[in-house]
């Protein structure tokens, strides 16, 4: 460094190659430094991209603040439907009455913006969009993968500062991802033998589960490993996984057996919950899978919610609570465990990984919306809000939330059905009036009346009742009726605006 250091002076001054002068790597010749030099630049565009982020991390956070909005819910629960009518209903605000600012005219404008996260796939906003207003409206599919979408709100400040202050640009960023993948976390605290164990237990009594017990009755868990034999019992038990999700159960994990994208037939996914042997052996089917099981939660849980998870400000968890109380007290009973195991996954400090993984940062509120509340006529909507209430407040007792402000209520996010009251067998019933989504029927449905007590559902669910021994509930299909929507409105919705306001509101 003296040779940088210390300039020549005099006559004999004369300009040297920087390789002569300057330390290791460069104190080369320029065929040698040439490979160094790459290296080099390659640390400092790195460091560039890294200051960059850091500017732009530290101007959102002072100038254009960000909130992260995670949408999951369980199978069939409506996060596609949600979502698409969020956006458009904060784009055309007119149905939006129940969200403060939008009430007083506070949110300029609302419009959408390339997301900050490159290597997620976007939210396919539009095609959902022309999906339900289409002239011939049909549901979008259902979540696969995660997905993002960011939507920006021009607002403008209340208080002292909004007399003098033009609006402020604030960020929405919907990160959408099946519930499935949610109820995973709950694994993280189980080891494999723990995990069989539930789960077998579980299957005990289920006769969608058939199948993969007698494939498992003629396996030894004790045998040396069989690929042939692993791949049918992870082929059965995933067949066992489809059946439940179908039959409205929500316990249906591990969650990517269900969605295994470019997963599909790797090991990671290639295995089944077994009884313990006594004393397992080293290259055992058990040693096997149980290495397989911790893979899947090294290699696949814990990245997605490292990368995801972890940076969500609020949370919306969409339940079809009616799909489950048709299905019967097992499916609520299922539904109420599965409740307890989301909310696990905002208890920090339980866990190793998660402490770490919320180290700063907290979920700050969490709604629970109990979907498809224009299945039932508005008389009912205060009953279907007290029995997700009701299994939520189950689960809260056996969790702490880290501080997480939590509430519950029914929902519609698109509006399918209008209301009406007929004469049947000298009674007036209120039924609601919708086009069948599988014949294209108009037909008026009454699905039973909900129990103004929640406990004379959740009580029979936790004795194990097989059947509702007074009333029967019925659940239809629906398809999205044609709209004619007017400038500056979205689709109509049953209070989409104060679950709105409820998670965002207050950072408006």
């Amino acid at each position: 460094m003296r040779a940088i250091l210390q300039p020549v002076y005099g006559e004999n001054a004369r300009v040297l190659p920087l390789w002569q002068v300057a330390p290791w790597p460069l104190m080369l010749p320029p065929e040698q430094a040439k490979d160094h030099q790459v290296i080099l630049n390659d640390i400092a565009d790195g460091l560039t991209r890294g200051v960059e982020s850091t500017v732009s991390t530290v101007s959102e956070a002072f100038f254009e603040p960000v909130i992260r909005l995670g949408v999951t819910g369980l199978s069939r629960a409506g996060k596609t439907v949600f979502i698409t009518s969020l956006v458009a209903n904060m784009i055309g605000r007119a149905r939006m009455g129940a969200l403060a600012a939008a009430a007083d005219g506070r949110i300029r404008a609302a419009y959408l913006q390339p997301q900050p996260d490159n290597t997620v796939p976007r939210f396919d906003y539009e095609s959902h969009l022309a999906a339900l207003t289409g002239p011939t409206p049909y549901w979008p599919d259902g979540t696969r993968t995660v997905s993002e979408l960011r939507l920006s709100l021009r607002v403008q400040p209340t208080g002292l500062l909004g007399g003098v202050s033009g609006p402020r640009t604030i960020h929405l960023d919907i990160v959408d991802y099946p519930g499935e993948w949610l109820l995973d976390l709950s694994l993280l605290d189980k080891s494999f033998s723990d995990w069989s164990a539930e789960t077998l237990a579980r299957l005990e009594n289920r006769e969608i589960a058939g199948e993969f017990l007698a494939t498992l009755a003629d396996t030894n868990p004790d045998a040396k490993l069989d690929e042939v034999q692993a791949k049918s019992l992870a082929a059965a038990f995933t067949g066992y996984l489809q059946a439940a999700r179908a039959q409205g159960l929500s316990d249906c994990t591990p969650g990517r057996f269900l969605l295994p994208g470019d997963l599909a037939g790797s090991p990671v996914l290639t295995f089944a919950p077994l009884p313990r042997p006594e004393t397992p052996r080293r290259h055992a089917l058990w040693r096997e899978f149980e290495r397989r099981y911790e893979a899947y939660k090294r290699e696949v849980v814990k990245p997605f919610f490292r990368d995801h998870f972890a940076r969500i400000d609020r949370q919306i968890v969409l339940v079809d609570a009616l799909g489950a109380i048709h299905a019967g007290p097992p499916a609520v009973e299922d539904l109420r465990q599965s409740m307890a195991d989301i909310l696990g996954a905002f208890r920090p400090g339980r866990n190793a990984f998660l402490t770490q993984l919320f180290l700063g940062r907290r979920v700050e509120k969490i709604l629970f919306a109990a979907t498809k509340a224009d299945h039932l006529h508005q008389s009912q909507h205060a009953r279907l809000t007290a029995i997700i209430e009701a299994l939520v407040a189950d689960a809260k007792s056996r969790a702490d939330f880290a501080g997480a402000e939590t509430a519950a209520m029914a929902i519609a996010a698109l509006r399918a059905t209008t209301e009406d009251t007929i004469d049947h067998e000298g009674r007036r019933l209120d039924v609601v009036r919708g086009v069948l989504r599988d014949t294209g029927k108009s037909a008026a449905f009454y699905p039973g009346d909900l129990p103004s007590d929640p406990s004379h559902l959740l009580t029979p669910a936790r004795q194990g009742a097989e059947k509702w021994l007074d009333q029967d509930y019925s659940v239809m299909n629906f398809a999205p009726r044609p709209l004619t929507l007017d400038p500056g409105e979205g689709p109509p919705h049953i209070r989409l605006d104060r679950a709105t306001q409820f998670l965002i509101g207050d950072r408006l």
